[in-house]
């Protein structure tokens, strides 16, 4: 150990749960540097992070917080719990957010109800509580694009906003350690483009020491090295000039199972043959929650077999424009929507609507909190249930596990959902959305949190099922490589407007 040392894993071994985590880990970090932690799906970067945020057991060997040292060394405490996580702040996938009781939390449908919505704090309640809001605060968020948020119920905000909502909380805190864990998912390109610049700031101008879990093609310019981690064994530290000499092939990706076509057109075979003219009618829509406009003049028409990109920045409206069909909002009532040729309104229940869509959103697998095994919550998509709440058929079960074989998560299968890595819980969901053979998919970002290959391989079981079956799509994407080749179809909303 050096005596610049700012944090140093000494042969550490660590458990969760059942599961052994890290055996024999060494790793340091010196001041003055900024790491990326690089990896594969399920190679252990988010448990990294969470082990020095102190959430796992270490059984064996010692993490020294050198920073927290120095600090107290600085300026003396008299709380005997002041520690060392009062000097970390960590931005996860999923939020914790509650509402203004911080009894009950959020329920998925919650954003799209205006009454229950009103029980959510604000964007500024929830980063500035009462305390006024200076101006040189406000500018240092700015990139972040904070300040267009304050006025926003929590639950309301998109995925992307959501996320950026998380880091801005993070950063008020003026920690000493900040860790990111993939904080680019979800963002648009310029929130990504802008929040890059962020952590160039921080690391720039604030002290703050950034570990940053993300892929290896958004490594902030002012990040120092990279850490290369698979199936929880370092397999290299670089300096940053180092890693972006290495050939890409270095970068190692989990191997997926073949993909298997046959199995598609087995799984398929038996799928209701519905036929409809229109499956989704809307003319001039428009959506309003109180004085603020989210939907304006949408006029969109999907036809059986079309394959649709929803594309627009956060904020943009596409989620409330999606949550319209999936029957989560009530406002359709309202306006002139047809779905599966019958219009919103006319006696159809919402079971009605559900039964025809597959569905699946980063922001559906926030209330996926059960101990259910994988098997089940791909299972549960038979019924539209967020969970097991229904108990499903042996031939419901075979199906599901035939999914998940395509899918390639197929071992997975009895393990409990929240243990598994989060790269296989949205597959999972992903598996969630296809058992039901619908005739409308509709996938909201649904590559988020996957590795390369991953990504690749889903796109692949997406045209062979498309070859398969007249499925309508539409998919939702801010990375238009994403894109399966057979979407040949775009409409763009900004600000809730169409603009293409």
């Amino acid at each position: 150990m050096t005596t610049n040392a700012f944090l140093a894993l000494e042969h550490i071994t660590v458990r969760h749960l059942d599961n052994t985590l890290f055996r024999e880990l060494s790793w340091q970090v010196e001041n003055g540097q900024h790491w990326a932690i690089i990896g594969p799906s399920g190679s252990g970067k988010s448990a990294l992070l969470n082990t020095l945020a102190g959430k796992f057991n270490v059984i064996n060997g010692a993490i020294r917080h050198h920073f927290y040292d120095a600090f107290i060394a600085a300026h003396p405490q008299d709380d005997p719990y002041f520690n060392y996580r009062r000097l970390m702040a960590t931005v996860s996938h999923h939020h914790q957010f509650k509402n203004h009781s911080n009894t009950t939390d959020f329920y998925y449908q919650q954003r799209f109800n205006s009454s229950d919505s009103d029980d959510a704090p604000t964007v500024q309640s929830y980063l500035f509580g009462d305390a006024p809001v200076d101006a040189k605060t406000m500018e240092w968020l700015t990139p972040l694009r904070i300040p267009s948020l304050l006025h926003k119920e929590l639950i309301k905000l998109s995925n992307g906003e959501t996320r950026r909502t998380m880091i801005a909380h993070a950063l008020l805190q003026q920690p000493k350690l900040l860790m990111l864990d993939n904080p680019f998912i979800g963002l648009d390109v310029q929130a990504r483009k802008d929040f890059q610049e962020m952590i160039n700031h921080i690391i720039s101008s604030l002290g703050t020491t950034v570990l940053l879990v993300t892929s290896p093609h958004e490594i902030p310019d002012m990040i120092t090295h990279v850490l290369t981690l698979d199936e929880g064994r370092i397999t290299g530290t670089y300096t940053r000039e180092a890693f972006m000499a290495l050939p890409q092939a270095a970068v190692k990706e989990t191997a997926l199972p073949a993909f298997d076509k046959d199995l598609i057109t087995k799984l398929t075979a038996h799928a209701p043959r519905e036929h409809f003219d229109v499956i989704v009618g809307m003319q001039d829509v428009n959506v309003k929650y109180g004085d603020a406009r989210i939907l304006q003049n949408i006029h969109w028409t999907i036809r059986p077999n079309d394959k649709w990109a929803l594309l627009g920045p956060n904020g943009a409206g596409k989620s409330t424009l999606l949550s319209l069909i999936n029957a989560d909002n009530p406002q359709a009532y309202a306006n002139r929507i047809v779905l599966f040729d019958r219009r919103r309104g006319s006696g159809e229940s919402i079971w009605d609507i559900k039964r025809r869509i597959g569905f699946v959103s980063p922001e559906l697998h926030q209330y996926f909190a059960t101990q259910a095994n994988c098997l089940q919550i791909v299972g549960s998509g038979f019924h539209d249930t967020i969970g097991p709440i229904r108990s499903n058929t042996p031939e419901q079960l075979e199906i599901a596990r035939g999914w998940m074989q395509v899918l390639g998560i197929d071992s997975y299968a009895n393990q409990p959902f929240k243990q598994v890595p989060e790269s296989i819980q949205r597959i999972a969901l992903l598996a969630r959305a296809l058992v039901k053979n619908p005739p409308l998919l509709i996938f909201d970002e649904p590559c988020q949190g996957l590795d390369a290959r991953q990504k690749e391989h889903f796109k692949q079981v997406i045209e062979a099922l498309c070859a398969a079956l007249p499925v309508t799509l539409v998919f939702v994407t801010h990375y238009v490589e994403e894109l399966p080749a057979s979407v040949d179809k775009f409409i763009r909303l900004d600000k809730g407007r169409q603009v293409e």
